[in-house]
């Protein structure tokens, strides 16, 4: 399978200007400074994810921010300067949100043509900025789609997407991903136009009740829960019975290994199959373990996981690097080195 270079071994930067706690300048200013993107380069990653939210570039009625766009090239410098890559993620847009914390319809932004040109706007806006550099920056789209039903018209806006995009970055990286959060499950659903700098992307968490023990925000989730790794698949069955099926994941699908190696082998086939098929590099943009778990249970987990990634060569990018309850930077020094061992 082809390779997404530059973009093998990353780490996410949540919580900087996305999905923070308060819109401010001291905030932006000093969650992610240079010396974190020396820091992320001296551990051996190749890239940085840059999740970031619409309020951050635009005002709610659509106008550009300049300080938000700061920020972004700011931390393009850094990378330049540090060797680095990055991946400019719009992680929510105007009408849309994947944070299940946050009530609003998740369906309506993908049949409302305001709200789409709105969001294709702000790309249009990202993608000028930042023309001159796609040599380093990539481009994904939206994180998190969370609704199957909306799969056909999600391709339906890529495919604008893409078409918007090429106008202005014709040999830009773009990372697209399916729905029902982005899982692996759903690549083979991606239905677009593809040519030499498309990626497939997906994120991957499973087990949730494993990765995800007692989140607070994990619907039904008990707080006070927790599991080791690796268990059974009927272990992890029985333990996410109080989650829905979406949360639960492939451990419910028919014929999956034995959670392992090769079960991740196996959930991530399909979409390996349709990455060939296409010839077209896969990435897994988010997946970590929850600072809850035993971190001895988190060490084997990652080891499984990028057994995969390396065997298939599929990039990824760490969720997170400081901070949102999955932060390496908030773990001793010998944790880090640990958790390096086993992703790079």
């Amino acid at each position: 399978m082809r390779e997404f270079k530059g973009f093998q071994k990353g780490v996410n930067l949540g919580g900087w200007i996305s999905q923070f706690k308060q819109y401010s300048k001291e905030h932006f200013d000093t969650f992610t400074t240079e010396d974190d993107i020396r820091r992320i380069a001296g551990f051996g990653f190749d890239h940085v994810r840059v999740p970031v939210d619409y309020i951050v570039l635009e005002d709610e009625e659509g106008n550009p921010r300049e300080d938000g766009y700061m920020y972004l090239e700011t931390c393009r410098q850094w990378c330049e300067k540090y060797h680095l890559n990055m991946l400019i993620d719009v992680h929510e847009c105007f009408g849309y949100t994947f944070d299940p914390l946050q009530k609003t319809d998740k369906k309506i932004f993908f049949y409302d043509e305001a709200l789409q040109e709105r969001f294709l706007k702000l790309w249009d806006r990202i993608a000028t900025r930042f023309k001159d550099h796609t040599d380093m920056v990539a481009f994904e789209p939206l994180n998190e789609v969370v609704l199957h039903e909306v799969a056909d018209a999600w391709n339906v806006l890529l495919r604008k997407y893409i078409a918007r995009m090429r106008a202005i970055v014709p040999d830009a990286y773009l990372v697209i991903g399916g729905v029902c959060y982005n899982s692996v499950s759903t690549v083979k659903y991606i239905d677009i136009p593809v040519d030499d700098h498309i990626v497939y992307n997906f994120h991957c968490y499973e087990p949730l009740i494993f990765t995800h023990q007692g989140a607070f925000w994990v619907e039904n989730m008990d707080l006070n829960f927790r599991i080791g790794y690796p268990k059974t698949l009927k272990e992890y069955q029985k333990a996410s019975e109080s989650l829905s099926k979406d949360l639960a994941g492939a451990i419910l699908n028919e014929g999956i290994s034995e959670i392992g190696p090769d079960f991740f082998e196996d959930i991530f086939a399909p979409a390996i199959e349709k990455a060939v098929k296409d010839n077209v590099p896969l990435y897994c943009g988010e997946h970590g373990v929850i600072d809850l778990a035993a971190r001895e249970d988190a060490l084997r987990w990652l080891a499984d996981i990028h057994g995969a990634f390396h065997k298939y060569n599929i990039g990824s990018a760490l969720w997170n690097y400081r901070q949102m309850d999955f932060g390496i930077a908030d773990i001793s020094e010998d944790e880090i080195k640990d958790v390096l061992n086993e992703i790079l």
